[in-house]
């Protein structure tokens, strides 16, 4: 329990001194008209409070990724939790800061122009395509999560909350489809009323209550190993006490790993979202568009991701703790981590505690989702220069769109994950480095980024090679080409880019 708390105050302290550090290297200007106020148009520039867009900022960005990601990391032991803590700081906060600020100061602008802006023209058009291919697996992934949540929570309720989690997983498999089809259909509308209208006249509205479901699940499931008295680490270390400090440093790191895959690179892919995650460079765009002043940067962006950071950790914990050996989170695992989440919050808060803590998971995914196709919309609106004020036309793209998401929401489920995973990290690679070659430019402290940047070029390059959705090579092999594909990428930028003079800074400015 003292590791845990160890990890959240360092997650705190990385808001309050690096972010602060952050925030002076990118160097804000408070006087500067935003575009919430230069460009509103009622639909997506909306001029709202701090307070409200740091929550929808959280809900948009914290998917089922700061829970899925960390429960499957618990299998690589304490070390997933170093890594939430530390990604989260040094790398994920300082993406989403960049990714925030950087849109502010060029109207708004996604991903794929400030990638072509301060990287070049075909940074640009890849990621055009690929920003909309990650979108679109992740509204996909983020209707089949809830929906099956939904389901276990149907079906329960049903039977009086008298079937084991198990049955229940069983039950919706075997005997549920057609509630699994309501629920999905449900999510479905719900995501094509939240793109097309006004961000404001849902989203700002029914996010506030979404976010007490949140905020119960949080401290709900915390409070559930303080009620319950379950010892930090037992899935682990099955002897080790409540407060988690008798456990021998060696043994610590012998047990480190019990996934039986690579720590490298596969830690880093499978937490996402809880530590580092491209999926918000796509989201943050839409709070820019509602910010009213740069100086509330940190604390929306910034600050968001700490947030997520600490939801993540408390799930890492369930999959460290909940379960009496790494044999038994194993055997939940192979279902999928729904089934983690829904005994875990049962098991420790009841049935209604549980209910509501499940509740609270599943808004998650379902306040990314809608987030995911709006975005997708406004990036296909972006390339083709569609007007967004007219319904008709964001009809015209909405509409194809959702029809493509409903076909590939027919793929296996485990097989969009890992593709969602993996392009998921290349989409924060590709950001890291734009915020790079931004500060690189523009002759300010560019290691902030380009380190983190290095590191996940490594991190995703590995995994491609490595896995089999990618090459399928052996691990050294793998680890040497990740290094060689990476040190051409780094000599590449230094070599491509140059500072820029302040003639330059005024053109790139306009």
């Amino acid at each position: 329990m003292l590791w845990f708390l160890l990890c959240v105050g360092l997650l705190l302290a990385g808001y309050f001194f690096y972010g602060a550090l952050i925030e002076k290297i990118f160097k804000i200007n408070p006087s500067r008209v935003t575009p919430a106020h230069a460009m509103g148009d009622g639909v997506d520039y909306v001029p709202m409070s701090k307070k409200k867009i740091w929550l929808i900022q959280l809900l948009n960005i914290a998917g089922t990724g700061p829970i899925f990601g960390p429960i499957l990391g618990a299998l690589y032991g304490p070390v997933a939790m170093l890594w939430i803590v530390f990604g989260c700081i040094f790398a994920g906060a300082v993406h989403d800061y960049f990714c925030g600020m950087m849109s502010i100061r060029n109207k708004g602008a996604n991903i794929p122009f400030l990638a072509g802006k301060y990287i070049g023209a075909p940074a640009k058009h890849f990621m055009n395509i690929f920003a909309v291919v990650l979108l679109l697996l992740v509204g996909v992934v983020f209707v089949a999560s809830p929906a099956n949540l939904l389901s276990s929570i149907t079906v329960e309720v049903m039977n009086g909350g008298n079937i084991s989690s198990s049955a229940v997983n069983e039950e919706v498999t075997k005997g549920s489809s057609n509630i699994l089809v309501i629920w999905t259909a449900i999510i479905f509308a719900y995501y094509i009323i939240a793109t097309l209208v006004p961000i404001d006249k849902i989203i700002g509205r029914i996010y506030p209550i979404f976010g007490a479901l949140l905020l119960f699940m949080t401290f709900g499931m915390f409070a559930g190993f303080l009620i319950n008295g379950i010892p930090f680490f037992r899935t682990l270390f099955p002897e080790v006490g409540f407060w988690g400090t008798e456990v021998a440093l060696g043994d610590f790191f012998k047990n480190m790993n019990t996934s039986g895959l690579p720590i490298w690179p596969m830690v880093f892919i499978t937490i996402a979202c809880g530590a580092i995650s491209g999926f918000h460079a796509t989201q943050t765009p839409l709070m820019a568009r509602c910010a009213q002043n740069e100086k509330e940067g940190r604390f929306i962006f910034y600050g968001a991701m700490i947030a997520e950071g600490v939801i993540a950790l408390i799930w890492c914990m369930v999959g460290l703790s909940f379960y009496e050996s790494p044999e038994a989170i194993s055997t939940a695992l192979k279902g999928t981590p729904s089934q983690v989440v829904y005994e875990s919050a049962i098991g420790m808060l009841g049935f209604v505690g549980g209910i509501l803590a499940v509740l609270g998971v599943v808004v998650l995914p379902i306040t990314s989702g809608d987030t995911a196709f709006r975005a997708a919309r406004l990036l296909i609106a972006d390339f083709l220069k569609f007007d967004q004020r007219n319904l008709a036309k964001r009809l015209m793209i909405a509409v194809p769109l959702f029809v493509v998401g409903f076909i590939v929401s027919k793929v296996d489920f485990q097989v969009l994950w890992r593709y969602f995973g993996w392009a998921n990290q290349t989409t924060a690679m590709v950001m890291l480095w734009t915020a790079a070659a931004y500060l690189y430019r523009y002759q300010k402290f560019h290691w902030v980024c380009t380190i983190p940047a290095i590191f996940m070029t490594m991190v995703c390059t590995t995994f491609l090679a490595y896995a089999q959705i990618g090459f399928g090579l052996d691990y050294n092999t793998s680890v040497w080409v990740a290094v060689g594909l990476t040190a051409l990428i780094t000599v590449a930028f230094f070599t491509l880019l140059k500072p820029l003079d302040k003639a330059q800074e005024a053109e790139l400015e306009s």
